[in-house]
């Protein structure tokens, strides 16, 4: 038996010489589901990088996680990331150890349920080993005005995928004949 250590541990210091980047993420959808399009904006200093995209039909809560995982794979390097969100979906996940328990039970909820978006969570946790991240929450359509930016773009790509197919996707109509 080792014998106990005369004093706590102490916090691991964060490594020098990472790149300290703000990282500014939002996703919206018309309808849940829906036309979908998330945004991220990436400010390291006085440089700034919006990155935006969307979806014809998928959810709020998939093109939160995107802009994330998008906002993260931009980078080139390993960073200190600052990420600022407003879902509480993205946020707890990590804050209130959702995903550790998802994991644990072989990503299905407490009530035995799958995971939804686990494709999405997987990709993030991946990317995340790369970086050091911590998680912001804040209040959306509240005057934070990086947050109102890419809320606005995360719109925009919304908007851009309605136009391109229904969602849901309108089924066949059923015919008499066979084909």
């Amino acid at each position: 038996m080792s014998p106990m250590p005369s004093r706590p541990e102490e916090p691991k210091p964060r490594p020098r010489g990472l790149k300290q980047v703000a990282l500014y993420t939002d996703g919206a959808c018309l309808g849940n589901p829906g036309p979908g399009g998330w945004a991220a904006l990436i400010r390291y200093g006085r440089h700034e990088k919006l990155l935006s995209g969307g979806e014809a039909c998928t959810t709020n809560n998939r093109m939160e996680l995107t802009a994330a995982l998008e906002g993260l794979k931009a980078l080139k390097e390993p960073c200190q990331v600052e990420l600022y969100t407003d879902s509480q979906y993205l946020r707890n996940a990590f804050a209130e150890g959702w995903l550790e328990k998802w994991q644990k039970n072989r990503w299905r909820t407490r009530d035995g349920h799958p995971v939804k978006n686990q494709d999405l969570w997987q990709a993030l946790l991946e990317a995340l080993k790369t970086h050091q991240v911590r998680f912001h929450w804040v209040r959306g359509h509240a005057g934070h005005p990086e947050n109102e930016r890419v809320d606005r773009e995360a719109r925009r790509q919304a908007e851009l995928k309605k136009a391109q197919a229904p969602c849901p996707p309108k089924a066949p109509l059923p015919t008499l004949f066979s084909e």
